[in-house]
């Protein structure tokens, strides 16, 4: 049991697993559990997760949102008992996206736009630290490193959910950051990249296959040596999160307005 703050953000007393226990940072202080709510709740309002669908195995869900699974257990009852979920028992049992959500609840489980500011913020970080990573790791990596990256390009090619999909991503950028090599810098980019998975809400796998397209060309990159090619690819993967990660999607289709898929 141990309670840590990360992004300002106090998280529960629990012990923790995976990925670790990465929560919504930003201006508002939240404890990881209505983190949890607000990522599952984002994601039915914004029609990356929907009605009837199954939710992966409380596990999974943990791994893939980067907390304990205390945490991720406390979460999906609580949106159970909002209406916002459904849990049913057996063998074709899991927890679902109710059909319909509850429209009111999903109201209330959305990121404050000020806050939207910092995550713009955190992904400029990330782009100026991933191309610098990507620049150094083209002149340092060796073969066997090269072929570990492969080798999680085609986990993530062959993830069938959103949470086997981040485990995979996070290990890639994370070993990519291991390969450049870069000393103290690696820990600091290592911060921001917890801190923006914190923020990580489950997306259709479909578009997690097509971003893992930037990870197999850098990875040809690398392994050719080629720097430029390596930061441009880089350059434009993390840029596109842009408009891609959840903050670009509220500015577009804001929830709650005549778009709203609930």
């Amino acid at each position: 049991m141990r309670s840590r703050t990360v992004g300002g953000v106090a998280h529960d007393n629990e012990p923790t697993s995976g990925l670790g226990d990465g929560v919504l940072g930003g201006l508002e202080r939240r404890n990881a559990i209505e983190a949890v709510r607000l990522r599952i709740g984002m994601a039915i309002s914004l029609g990356m997760l929907h009605p009837g669908e199954r939710l992966p195995d409380q596990e999974d869900v943990a791994r893939g949102l980067s907390v304990s699974p205390i945490t991720a257990r406390r979460a999906l009852t609580s949106l159970a008992e909002d209406g916002v979920l459904v849990r049913r028992r057996g063998r074709t049992g899991g927890t679902f996206v109710a059909d319909p959500p509850n429209a009111e609840a999903l109201r209330q489980l959305v990121v404050p736009a000020a806050e939207t500011v910092e995550v713009h913020g955190l992904i400029d970080r990330r782009l100026l630290m991933e191309c610098a990573l990507a620049h150094f790791a083209a002149l340092r990596a060796t073969n066997e490193q090269v072929q570990h990256l492969d080798e999680l390009t085609r986990r993530m090619a062959e993830a069938q959910s959103w949470s086997a999909y981040h485990q995979a991503d996070d290990e890639f950028h994370r070993s990519v950051a291991e390969v450049a090599a870069v000393g103290t810098a690696t820990t600091e980019y290592l911060k921001v990249l917890e801190q923006l998975y914190g923020y990580f809400i489950p997306y259709p796998i479909e578009q997690l296959h097509m971003s893992n397209h930037d990870h197999i060309g850098l990875v040809r990159a690398l392994a050719a040596r080629d720097c430029a090619t390596a930061v441009e690819i880089s350059h434009q993967h993390v840029d596109r999160l842009h408009r891609t990660m959840f903050v670009g999607l509220l500015e577009a289709h804001p929830v709650g307005d005549s778009s709203d898929p609930v």
